[in-house]
């Protein structure tokens, strides 16, 4: 399990830094992890297994996943969220001081 949320919070790392503009990496990332958190608890939920205080379940993995995407929502800039859910390609009308 632990294998798994290092390749799952890792790549998507990785792919965000390589691919979008340095500003948008941490909106992206935090995005990426909430949806992965959502999956997990969903899986979770459908799959039940015995509890163990020795092993880490996929709630342990939902719970990763949301701690870390907010981390990364707080580490980025408001304006930076806000310019990674509009759409880049627009057209936006010159600004009167």
């Amino acid at each position: 399990m632990l294998t798994l949320f290092s390749v799952l919070t890792a790549l998507p790392a990785v792919l965000a830094i390589h691919l979008l503009e340095p500003e948008l990496v941490l909106p992206a990332f935090s995005a990426l992890l909430f949806v992965e958190a959502a999956f997990a608890a969903s899986a979770a939920r459908l799959i039940h297994s015995a509890d163990s205080p020795d092993d880490i379940t996929l709630w342990d993995l939902a719970g990763g996943f949301t701690l870390i995407g907010c981390a990364a929502a707080m580490f980025g800039e408001p304006d930076q969220a806000a310019l990674f859910l509009t759409e880049q390609g627009s057209s936006r009308p010159a600004s009167s001081p």
